[in-house]
């Protein structure tokens, strides 16, 4: 039996749109080492991370958990084994990503889809993660807004990212992880360096953890509580739709 074709619903207009088209071309091409890349440049703790992560949507209400720029579907394929019986649907604008993971989550449902316009009703949703995601956005403020849109009352909305660190200590972690490593190991593996680039560059640009959480408040998320990772390399967030 051949399988079903992923639902694709992209459409964004002018700058966003040339901005999202550059993204998805990037991961399209790095989709087949994609993973391997994961665990190499993070040393293994991805995993370990995205354990976290899943254990974070505890307390969500009854219905549909979505997978926001669910990449190769590592963190789907957890929510799926964690919360056996609820409907999981990944979602990413790269189709290509989407595929590469299939084979470790075949019962979650694939939607190709822009994150700043989510195909779902309001307050379709009890629970939204992305994880690694958000920096990617050409508007991380839509994306937000369509996450709390989706999400019914009660609603949880976890964040696992590699927001701009504040530490000193972590700051040159970080610095040389994303400016040396990141560009050197996934050029190299990939074959395509340019991306790698892109990549440090977007976490050196996003919101540290604390911008992150102001701007859940100023789209209506309530109980926003964060927490670091490996010394504040990574990071969870979780916020709330208020009762």
């Amino acid at each position: 039996m051949s399988e079903a074709p992923i639902p694709d619903v992209r459409g964004r207009g002018g700058r966003e749109a040339a901005h999202a088209a550059a993204a998805r071309g990037m991961f399209d091409r790095i989709a087949p080492t994609y993973d391997l890349l994961n665990r190499v440049l993070s040393v293994g703790l991805d995993e370990r991370w995205r354990a976290r992560a899943v254990a974070a949507l505890d307390g969500a209400p009854d219905g549909p958990v979505v997978d926001l720029c669910s990449g190769t579907l590592d963190l789907a394929a957890r929510i799926d084994r964690a919360l056996p019986g609820r409907r999981v649907i990944a979602v990413d604008f790269s189709e290509a990503m989407l595929e590469a993971g299939r084979p470790k989550a075949p019962r979650v449902e694939l939607v190709v889809a822009d994150a700043t316009a989510l195909p779902f009703e309001d307050g379709s949703v009890a629970a939204v993660a992305c994880g690694f995601g958000m920096r990617n956005l050409g508007d991380p403020a839509a994306g937000l807004r369509e996450v709390r849109r989706v999400l019914r009352a009660g609603g949880v909305f976890v964040t696992l990212e590699l927001f701009r660190p504040t530490r000193p200590v972590t700051r040159a972690v970080h610095r040389a992880y994303s400016d040396l490593l990141v560009p050197l190991v996934g050029g190299y593996v990939s074959g395509d360096g340019g991306a790698y680039r892109y990549l440090a560059r977007s976490m050196a640009g996003f919101f540290g953890r604390d911008e992150y959480e102001s701007q859940l408040r100023t789209k209506g998320f309530v109980r926003v509580q964060g927490f670091d990772l490996t010394l504040g390399v990574a990071s969870i967030v979780r916020a709330e739709v208020a009762r």
